[in-house]
């Protein structure tokens, strides 16, 4: 028998959301909808989709390995210089090539309790040691994941906004974190959500990397852009460590379209505006059908809403599944779900009502 270290073992797999199509099947269902992975129900950008039209005939040579378009238009777009930048096949990729690039067996990666698995998922599999940092109201407690840095700390993970609750931490509250961590941590800000904040106090991430301090910003298209089907994130840090992060990414880890794709989404700017209002409309709709149903929720700054059942997570996903909603269920009692389209919100409200009521 293969063996394999105790760490691997230990591992639980990232489960994706289940696809519209298998959940038809599997149903015998129609017109399911898909609220379960936080992807922008308008789609892709009509340019970003224009611009790949035009380069399906060169798919037969190995993309630009260097990414030079895609980082220079990045660079222009965010105030940097190419070289603070780097690639990656989703902000995924980025995570693992940054535990990959700075954690060796046994030193420790910081994190909260209830946020985005991959971080611990990353953590273990490359035989890190993850230290869980309970949240305070569902939002992280960057006092208390300071005090948990050691001599033995590589990474502070900071998911912000938060994924799965949609909180953030603040300008200042980052700032007085930023005070207290050495210079051998590496500060990981995971950004997927930031351009559909609203708070005006979220935090300038950027200037710490033009002050040079050891900061990772992950970024990425799958989201508000619409380009998840791409997989296509990015990465902004100082130029240390842009370079030896670089000594582990792949050859060729992003692909032609995704990168054309990126490249013509950045410049789309009404898309961004309408997705944005969108998003807007849905959750103030959505808060005040939840406050009908007395659901509890957490006011987000993502495109998704955190919200605590009360009951059995999964029996109500099973429920909703075969009504044709798909969502994401969180721990024993909570949900999470992607704030869509205006007939998807109103046909997700009726049938959670309707869940619900079954269940009392």
């Amino acid at each position: 028998m293969l063996k394999v270290p105790d760490y691997v073992k230990e591992i639980k797999p990232y489960v994706p959301g289940k696809p519209i199509e298998e959940l038809e099947r599997q149903y015998g269902i129609r017109d399911s909808i898909k609220l379960a992975s936080n992807e922008n129900p308008l789609g892709p950008s009509p340019v970003a989709l224009q611009e790949v039209q035009l380069l399906l005939s060169k798919v037969h040579r190995y993309p630009d390995g260097s990414g030079y378009y895609l980082k220079t238009a990045l660079a222009e777009h965010l105030g940097v210089r190419a070289h603070n930048i780097i690639l990656g096949n989703g902000s995924n990729e980025l995570i693992d090539i940054a535990v990959r690039t700075f954690v060796g067996m046994g030193q420790e990666c910081v994190m909260a309790d209830v946020t985005f698995p991959i971080f611990f998922i990353s953590t273990k599999k490359n035989g890190g040691c993850p230290i869980i940092v309970p949240m305070e109201k569902m939002a992280h407690n960057l006092s208390a994941m300071a005090d948990n840095i050691t001599d033995n700390t590589k990474i502070v993970f900071i998911a912000n906004p938060n994924n799965p609750t949609g909180t953030t931490v603040s300008a200042a509250e980052f700032d007085d974190f930023m005070e207290k961590v050495p210079e051998h941590v590496l500060v990981i800000s995971d950004e997927a959500y930031f351009e559909y904040v609203m708070r005006a106090d979220y935090p300038d991430t950027l200037k710490y990397i033009r002050q040079g301090r050891n900061v990772l910003i992950l970024r990425t298209f799958s989201k508000i852009y619409g380009l998840a089907g791409f997989r296509i994130g990015y990465g902004v840090s100082n130029q240390y460590v842009i370079e030896l992060m670089g000594k582990i990414v792949e050859p060729f880890n992003t692909n032609m379209l995704a990168q054309a794709a990126a490249c013509a989404a950045l410049k789309d700017k009404e898309h961004i505006r309408k997705t944005i209002a969108l998003n807007e409309e849905g959750k103030a709709y959505l808060y005040a059908e939840l406050e009908a149903l007395h659901v509890d929720y957490i006011k987000t700054e993502g495109n998704f809403i955190y919200m605590d059942l009360k009951r059995d997570c999964h029996k109500v996903y099973e429920a909703l599944l075969q009504r044709g909603i798909i969502v994401r269920p969180m721990g024993a009692t909570a949900i999470r779900v992607t704030i869509g389209k205006d007939d998807e919100n109103k046909r997700f409200v009726h049938e959670l009502k309707e869940v619900l009521d079954r269940w009392i």
